[in-house]
């Protein structure tokens, strides 16, 4: 008799009528043995061409041999994945969202297509993180996914750096602040091997999310990528899983409301990256749970700023797992009733749980305590005006600047941004404005850590404000307002801004503007005419089709 958990399997291996799917699978090496036990996906996205996926075939054996251990028969697979930082300021960035979406749907495809009875899912890198949540949000299989873990801080001139350092290092170098051989010398020594990139930026921001949304164990995200610990965690996900099998405990029971909220919560306490925004939204959606843009400035507005974390404070992923990790984050964040305890995660336990046991370090510096907060709000907030009726994102952590006014510096395309950042051509109040980069029109909505570093490393990026229908990198600081909605492709109206234009930004009302008047506006729309698309076939076009605004999560679920 077939295994009562192979729910969806046996109908791949039972039976006379199966022999040829057995004997294909009897030619890769699985035994009857192993036919006759759950089928278990394990689902990676390895690249050879950068450090961030680089250990996940390693960790995947691990997984494997804690599913064997337990009971189950793993398949292993891969999926695509594409570099920001390797693309980041090329027509290649524009691959790195649309990415999220090739990858969630090949974790879906190949598990439904060989009817796995649970996933583990791999992820290391920014996109392949979320798109793997969202692949297992539509299979509602028993799964959980694993953060391949952060790379360990680089050294350079006696101080930790990471990939942010080096985009800002390409600004100094511009400015005449840094020699070639100092920056030589700083991208030879800022990425010293395997992991994700070090700071608070996306692939930590939604590490740090998803444990608390509950889809990963607590714990598990921390522990660096070359650390031997990971081998333990993978295997420990490998038996995991298999309870989670056991249990029929499936994604869409864990993925609620309540644990969303917790997610976004924990983005607003870590100073996160502003694509959670972006992703949280698109998981909640795959999901099935109601979410909306204004629910992130609404968490934000009552959560304390935390942890002390780069890109905008002192301390690295490294240093946050040596304090004690996401839980002890938890810990603070339940402590000040602003966590939903009673929220359940793929160990089985609740939040509140998990929170309490957590294990800080004394006298570690990474996460304040309640009394003494970085902020007393989050570090996102969602601003709307004449310039954004949709909304539109900006970071704050690790700014005490509120409101910025300047004259608009129009440019149609990153590129000719930062040509004008290195050329000296950008002044003091700008506001630079970077258009037709939005789901559509770029297509692909790239991030702008080229411009964003240049900006730093010219020592601008106190003094100039930034805003684009495109994205940030979690590297990115300064003041920077992103996912502009609607878009320019689509006429929305930072399509209609003019060069001089006055405009301002304002937190506290949560206001973006132009000084124009609604009847200038009417005779700009009149006048202006959407432009060709960039891509007219592959996989860009049908993006740009199905891709829905920034301020709903910029996917293409129907």
């Amino acid at each position: 008799m077939s295994d009562p958990l192979k729910r969806e399997s046996y109908r791949i291996t039972d039976g006379p009528d199966r022999a040829p799917a057995r004997a294909m699978l009897k030619a890769v090496g699985f035994t009857n043995e192993d036919l006759a036990r759950p089928l278990v996906g394990v689902a990676h996205s390895w690249i050879e061409v950068m450090p961030c996926t680089l250990s996940a075939r390693d960790l995947a054996q691990h997984v494997k041999a804690g599913i064997r251990a337990a009971g189950g028969t793993p398949i292993e697979y891969n999926t695509i994945a594409v570099s920001d930082g390797v693309s980041m300021g090329t027509e290649g960035m524009k691959a790195s969202l649309i990415s999220r979406e090739l990858i969630a749907d090949s974790i879906e495809l190949v598990a439904r297509g060989h009817l796995f009875d649970a996933v583990v899912a791999i992820s290391g890198c920014d996109k392949t993180i979320p798109a793997s949540v969202m692949g297992l949000a539509r299979l509602n299989l028993p799964s959980l996914m694993l953060y391949g873990g952060s790379i360990m801080p680089g050294r350079f001139q006696g101080k930790d750096v990471t990939i942010q350092d080096v985009f800002e290092g390409v600004g100094a170098f511009a400015a005449g602040t840094m020699t070639a051989a100092e920056l030589d010398d700083l991208e030879s020594h800022a990425c010293p091997g395997a992991g994700a990139c070090g700071g608070q930026f996306t692939a930590n921001t939604m590490a740090i999310a998803f444990e608390m949304l509950g889809i990963s164990p607590m714990g598990s995200a921390g522990v660096p990528a070359i650390d031997p610990k990971k081998n333990e965690v993978a295997y420990e996900c490998g038996r995991l899983v298999m309870d989670l099998l056991r249990r029929d405990l499936r994604p869409r029971q864990i993925i609620t409301r309540q644990s969303m909220e917790n997610a976004i919560t924990s983005v607003m306490a870590t100073g996160g990256s502003t694509n959670a925004v972006l992703h949280l939204l698109a998981v909640a959606r795959e999901a099935g749970v109601p979410l909306s843009i204004d629910d992130f400035d609404h968490i934000s507005a009552h959560t304390p700023l935390l942890a002390d974390l780069k890109p905008s404070g002192r301390f690295m992923a490294y240093d946050m797992y040596k304090a004690g990790g996401t839980a002890v984050v938890a810990q603070r964040l339940l402590q000040a009733g602003l966590l939903h305890g009673d929220a359940l995660t793929v160990t089985g336990r609740t939040m509140a749980v998990e929170a309490n046991a957590a294990q800080e370090t004394p006298a570690q510096e990474v996460v304040r305590p309640l009394a003494n907060p970085l902020k007393t709000t989050g570090g996102l907030v969602i601003l709307r005006g004449n310039l954004a009726p949709d909304g539109c994102v900006l970071k704050v952590s690790g700014y005490a600047k509120t409101s910025h006014c300047g004259p608009a510096r129009v440019f149609a395309c990153e590129e000719d941004a930062f040509a004008a950042v290195q050329h000296g051509q950008i002044n003091k109040n700008d506001v630079i404005v970077i258009r037709y980069e939005g789901p559509q029109g770029g297509p692909g909505m790239r991030e702008m850590l080229g411009v964003t570093g240049a900006l730093v490393g010219a020592g601008l990026s106190d003094t100039v404000a930034l805003i684009t229908d495109g994205r940030f990198s979690g590297a990115s600081h300064g003041f920077i307002v992103g996912h502009m909605a609607p878009e320019a492709f689509v006429g929305g109206p930072i399509a209609l801004v003019h060069e001089g234009d006055m405009i301002t930004l304002d937190v506290p009302t949560r206001r973006i503007a132009m000084d124009v008047t609604e009847q200038e506006l009417q005779a700009r729309r009149q006048q202006w005419q959407q432009p060709a698309p960039r891509y007219t076939w592959g996989v860009m076009a049908k993006y740009a089709r199905l891709v829905s605004s920034a301020s709903e999560g910029a996917c293409t679920a129907p």
